[in-house]
């Protein structure tokens, strides 16, 4: 089977196609030694139950995916509705400056991000191949929730889940 080259405007298409999918907001986070690293991501979603399970995918040339690869361990930081410069912050580059003035704390052996959401704690069980992207298979070690609504991405902006009832007339 090929795959489109996109040079026909399909990665244009494809690209409005997904803004209208709206998708959580997370960070990413692993340690390099005592440095957090961290990225702004998308693309995760539940993958298991039995045994509990997540997927996220990470730009191959990222250097948190260079980290999660030496250490075989990441955070799964899920924001709240909140934490929308968080999520900005996060998805520029600069390394472990993006943690400056941002409280964390070590969990499982990862950053976790205090005032998340939620907050995974996962090993990989295997990465697989995904285009640009590099798709991690990650076993979740620690599972915490949170309370509040999420942040999610939906038409290049950032915005919350709202429950139908709440916008019924």
């Amino acid at each position: 089977m090929s795959r489109p080259s996109g040079d026909d405007g399909l990665r244009d298409r494809f690209r409005e196609v997904m803004a209208g999918v709206p998708t959580p907001v997370s960070v990413v986070t692993s340690l390099d030694g005592d440095r957090p690293h961290g990225t702004t991501v998308s693309a995760f979603v539940s993958l298991s139950m039995a045994p509990p399970m997540v997927l996220v995918a990470l730009d191959r040339g990222s250097d948190l995916l260079a980290v999660v690869g030496r250490t075989d361990r990441f955070g799964l930081n899920i924001l709240g509705s909140d934490q929308a410069a968080l999520a900005t912050a996060f998805a520029r580059k600069g390394g472990s400056l993006k943690f400056a003035g941002v409280p964390w704390e070590t969990a499982d052996g990862v950053p976790r991000l205090l005032g998340a959401r939620g907050f995974l704690g996962c090993t990989v069980a295997q990465p697989v191949d995904g285009g640009d992207h590099v798709v991690l298979l990650g076993d979740v070690r620690v599972a915490d929730p949170g309370s509040g609504r999420p942040l999610t991405y939906y038409s290049r902006d950032f915005g919350t889940h709202v429950a139908l009832d709440a916008v019924r007339p």
